[in-house]
């Protein structure tokens, strides 16, 4: 299948990924990361080799991202705050929407990311609803992350990375 992350209605990225699961809410699919080359964020590096186990879901407003370094150790949880996944004909569409959530593997850093795109962005005055939506669900990703930890508030499961 195909994974097809669009930002302000352009295609960011698409890379191809492996389904593992599909409950009719949750899709989850396997990808190596599909960045050229190496890409450090300063709390993380995402680099040839890593491998992110990705949830979806179809009525949530956020993805959750498991980043696997190639030894097999989780680096941690990387979100990004996007308007509910489609699935259609082997593509799954995401949309978006700016803000994003790292949290490192130990739990000892969590950081809200890219508020100021956010703000910066049409959403806020072009679709309030949406961008209602968008904060709280960063205000969710970021409580489950402090409390009972995203892994087992959402239910992920490790599957070996490789």
């Amino acid at each position: 299948m195909e994974v097809v992350l669009r930002k302000a209605g352009r295609t960011k990225i698409r890379y191809p990924a492996r389904l593992l699961a599909d409950d009719g809410t949750r899709v989850t699919v396997r990808a190596p990361w599909a960045g050229a080359g190496a890409r450090d964020f300063g709390f993380v590096r995402f680099e040839p080799g890593d491998v992110f186990v990705e949830h979806f879901w179809r009525d949530r407003w956020y993805a959750v991202k498991e980043v696997y370094a190639p030894d097999g150790s989780l680096k941690g949880w990387y979100c990004d705050v996007t308007r509910p996944a489609t699935l259609a004909d082997g593509v799954l569409t995401v949309e978006d929407l700016d803000l994003d959530l790292w949290c490192s593997a130990d739990r000892t850093t969590i950081l809200r990311l890219d508020e100021d795109e956010f703000a910066a962005s049409a959403l806020p005055t072009a679709d309030p609803a949406a961008a209602a939506a968008a904060r709280r669900a960063l205000d969710d990703l970021e409580h489950l992350a402090r409390t009972a930890g995203l892994d087992r508030a959402l239910g992920l499961t490790r599957p070996a990375a490789r």
